[in-house]
């Protein structure tokens, strides 16, 4: 029986364990202040860019660090003085580990470890910071949407009175914050309601990493080059010879556009190959093969070099689909994507992909752990799906992954389903994305600005190519402007203290910040041991079901309110010391502003649930654990805030939506 074989079967019989997190430590010496009303939950402060840290709270005192790094976590020991002469105690840990002082002004209190991110702006309303709660909050009581969209648009032009409640709005262009790290931490939250919706208002400090610069994203010119890099994956099995011909042609084509047009420094191809586990089917040869990079597909005569020994497999693999993750994971961790301000990855193939829980599978992703892969990296994953006769039992499933796959934030799914699989149709549509880049690449290096795609273009015949055109449009605008920005020093606004709220205000139904959760490197590989040993231990079936699921949960809301303490708290199964057996559950969870998907899952819900559902939830959790790793293992996703080598105490903003 495979490994999820036997947790299904102990899930069944209502017996799953877990390693559980351990209680806070007994009385010390010295210990951190309580947050109000709390029994277990210390408080915490994030240092500001510049905070110095003192030997004693006062002016004069021995300076034993001029520059605290910024975003560094203390835990707080003791509060003097009141107003400007306010000082915070702060250690490095909970044990009493005292560092000094620093001025309250130059820290930002933190209830909990989750912040928000920007959305791309691209078809959605730019966020509005506002000086302060009762300005939003007579805004949000009457849902008045007019008066909100005048405050943007004096926002917008630049025409914002001393006296407007908003102090910033959203860049124009949006700002990767793992390309440029900033942080906006949730100080505190209210629920309310836009209309009919459930919304938040939230308190937020807004802190560049640097010193914020003004962006003006429509200038036409930029010292660097706008480059695009796109790699293909590409299914090798038995079928895939005429679609591999096909894909050579296209590129052939291209390239001699861009020679053309002078532009062969600013579009590369890579090439990466991919079969099956050569476990199952030996004449496979290989999971995955590296034929070109981006280095090596700059130059044409390079590039076909490497490519034109690209064969399929003599045997057939075990089932029909392949292991497509591996390939597509490959492409995102081994290619060089530096200096590309576009980066795609186009999977092209006939067949579904061993996903999380498949035995034979390379990876242990599923489609949503792969995706946010591809996004940490800022590569949009398109998927050219052949649609043959002899997958058609295949489709649905496969389609269904792949949408899933190459959903991109604000525009949508990437995926094309080539009718009948057809060598000529499939042809044409790769030819005509293709072209599309090639365009916007020359359109960048002419100067000519970006224009904001339209809703639907009506030259354009409106079939399931011409919707994947649009796509397309609107992504290359976003990523131009970007690049716009970034080349003239766009950042997020510095500001302190300010409201925003958390849904597109004229649209309540759609989300305007994304939800991370700040960890340190060191952090998320305990979080991986963790959560590991919980499944682990709900394999060997000592504990009760409850159990598993408190397990799961103080592990969240662990991590969600002091990512430090899963450094410590794990202890041998069955000794019932963890949060929710000593009651501290709900003050870990309560005034959480945003909690995640297994905080709100029930026993009752649980034991309800198929073993089907069991298993996939438990599928899930495996994904995590395996997105953890290769977060962890890729050193150039961690930002070290000291401008040091990558450490332990790097950090990585994680969406929240990834953690258990």
């Amino acid at each position: 029986m495979s490994r999820f074989g036997a947790i299904a079967a102990v899930a069944a019989a209502g017996v799953l364990t877990a390693l559980l997190l351990s209680p806070p430590l007994a009385a010390q010496e010295q210990r951190p202040l309580l947050m109000s009303g709390k029994q277990s939950l210390y408080q915490r402060v994030l240092s500001r860019p510049g905070a110095v840290l003192t030997a004693r709270p006062h002016e004069g005192a021995t300076v034993l660090d001029e520059s605290v790094t910024a975003f560094t976590a203390f835990y707080v020991y003791d509060r003097t003085g009141e107003g400007t002469s306010q000082w915070v105690q702060v250690g490095t840990s909970s044990f009493g580990d005292i560092a000094g002082w620093i001025r309250a002004q130059q820290v930002i209190d933190w209830r909990q470890s989750l912040t928000v991110a920007f959305k791309e702006p691209l078809g959605r309303e730019r966020v509005l910071l506002f000086r302060d709660r009762a300005s939003l909050k007579q805004l949000v009581d009457e849902h008045d949407i007019v008066g909100y969209h005048r405050l943007a648009r004096e926002a917008e032009q630049g025409t914002v009175s001393t006296d407007s409640p908003v102090v910033a709005i959203q860049p124009q262009t949006h700002v990767d914050i793992l390309e440029d790290f900033y942080l906006v931490p949730i100080l505190s939250h209210e629920q309310v309601f836009l209309g009919a919706e459930p919304g938040l208002m939230l308190e937020v400090a807004s802190v560049p990493l640097a010193p914020p610069a003004v962006a003006t994203a429509g200038a036409p010119t930029s010292p660097r080059s706008y480059r695009s890099g796109i790699v293909f994956v590409i299914d090798s099995t038995l079928s895939m010879d005429p679609y591999i011909e096909r894909t050579r042609t296209a590129v052939r084509r291209i390239y001699d556009t861009l020679a053309a047009a002078d532009l062969l420094e600013r579009v590369s191809f890579g090439l990466i190959a991919y079969r099956d586990n050569p476990d199952a089917a030996p004449g496979l040869e290989y999971v995955t093969r590296l034929f070109a990079t981006l280095q090596e597909g700059l130059d044409p005569e390079s590039f076909f070099a490497r490519v034109s020994n690209v064969g399929t497999a003599t045997v057939s693999s075990r089932g029909f689909i392949e292991d497509a993750y591996a390939g597509i994971k490959r492409a995102i961790e081994e290619i060089d994507w530096s200096g590309y301000d576009a980066r795609y990855v186009m999977l092209i193939t006939d067949a579904g992909a061993r996903s999380a829980g498949d035995p034979l599978a390379a990876t242990g992703l599923d489609a949503a752990s792969l995706r946010q892969l591809a996004l940490d990296k800022g590569i949009s994953v398109w998927v050219m799906h052949l649609k043959t006769p002899q997958g058609v039992r295949d489709h649905e499933s496969a389609a269904e992954q792949y949408r899933e796959l190459s959903e991109y934030p604000g525009i949508g799914e990437f995926y094309y389903g080539v009718p009948m699989g057809s060598v000529t149709e499939f042809g044409r549509a790769l030819e005509t994305v293709a072209a599309q880049i090639t365009e916007q690449v020359r359109d960048t290096a002419r100067g000519i600005p970006p224009a904001l795609p339209a809703t639907a273009a009506p030259e354009r015949e409106q079939d399931a190519l011409g919707a994947f055109q649009e796509k397309v449009e609107k992504l290359g605008y976003a990523l131009r402007m970007r690049y716009l920005a970034q080349a003239e020093g766009g950042r997020v606004p510095d500001v302190f203290n300010a409201w925003l709220v958390d849904r597109e205000f004229a649209d309540p139904g759609r989300p305007s910040l994304e939800v991370r959760v700040l960890l340190t490197r060191d952090q998320l590989s305990d979080l991986q041991y963790v959560l590991r040993r919980v499944l682990d231990a709900a394999e060997e079936g000592l504990l009760a079901p409850r159990s598993f699921l408190d397990d799961l949960k103080s592990l969240a809301a662990t991590i969600s309110r002091d990512p430090r303490a899963a450094t410590r708290t794990t202890r041998a199964a069955g000794t019932g010391e963890n949060l929710a057996d000593l009651g501290y559950m709900r003050e870990y969870i309560d005034d959480l502003p945003y909690i995640g998907e297994i905080m709100e899952l029930s026993l009752e819900e649980w034991e309800q649930w198929s073993a089907r559902r069991q298993l996939e939830f438990l599928h899930q959790l495996e994904s995590k654990i395996n997105y953890y790793q290769a977060i962890h293992d890729n050193s150039d996703l961690w930002i070290s805030l000291d401008g040091g080598p990558v450490a332990g105490d790097s950090v990585f903003p994680i969406a929240l939506g990834r953690l258990p």
